[in-house]
């Protein structure tokens, strides 16, 4: 029987469409922004769709073995020079109402994607919040080029479960984090990240009618928006390993 999960702070559903591929099932999904809520509905007619994070909880939200999400990362990242507040800050604060659904939910597993910043500006309130519950949890730095990609785009992937619950690794060495899929329709001749140059990107997208960003039109012509909620969406390649990762701790569990 596939493992169910609940999907909080969806974006375009990069982390859900992973997950999926990996073989589970998405039962709800918690998203606040009209443009990718209108991705999420072509993508997902039929799962139960939420949109504010702050209001809801158990009551709504059906049981689920996964709880996934990124939450906002704005007052975290190395690009906020500014006024980096980390974990506290206006947005990145959301991690509470993260907090209080798995406690109200106490999923079997928890996946938490933020940028590696969050290592040294809230990864200790995150730890001590999961700890306080009960859930262990294991973190790796995976980036979208190793994968297939053709840029870093490096992440951070939390995976936290009840204590005692594992024996074994949750990044398992057993499962290849280099599963390669083609990004576009021309043969990768090296293995290596393939970087194109100006004028290859300004091929592609005269060729796609679209800006030069891999992926399929999806009939919206918000381009800001469009460029936006990809460049913050988690790839979904990653998102599948991690998927795997679960499964296969989940399978020698049981």
């Amino acid at each position: 029987m596939s493992l169910t999960f609940g999907s909080l702070f969806s974006g375009i559903g990069g982390l859900d469409v992973g997950l999926e591929r990996a073989g589970m099932r998405c039962a709800w999904q918690v998203e606040i922004d009209d443009y990718a809520i209108h991705i999420l509905t072509k993508h997902w007619p039929n799962v139960a769709r939420f949109r504010d994070v702050r209001t809801v909880g158990a009551v709504m939200l059906s049981p689920v073995d996964v709880v996934c999400g990124g939450f906002p990362c704005q007052d975290i990242s190395i690009c906020n020079t500014r006024n980096p507040q980390g974990i506290a800050g206006a947005r990145s604060v959301l991690w509470g109402e993260f907090f209080r659904l798995i406690c109200e939910l106490r999923p079997r597993y928890v996946v938490v994607e933020n940028v590696p910043a969050l290592l040294g500006r809230g990864m200790g309130r995150v730890l001590g919040d999961l700890a306080a519950i009960g859930y262990d949890a294991e973190w790796q730095l995976l980036q979208a080029s190793d994968f297939g990609a053709p840029h870093q785009r490096k992440r951070l992937f939390i995976i936290a479960y009840p204590n005692g619950q594992r024996c074994t690794r949750m990044f398992s060495s057993a499962i290849s984090p280099c599963v390669r899929y083609p990004l576009w329709n021309e043969p990768q001749t090296s293995p290596e990240t393939v970087v194109l140059p100006r004028h290859r990107l300004a091929q592609l997208e005269a060729r796609l009618g679209e800006p030069s960003v891999f992926g399929s039109n999806d009939g919206l012509s918000n381009w800001m928006d469009r460029l936006e909620k990809i460049g913050n969406a988690v790839v979904p390649q990653i998102a599948e390993y991690i998927g795997r990762c679960i499964l296969a701790a989940d399978a020698e569990g049981a």
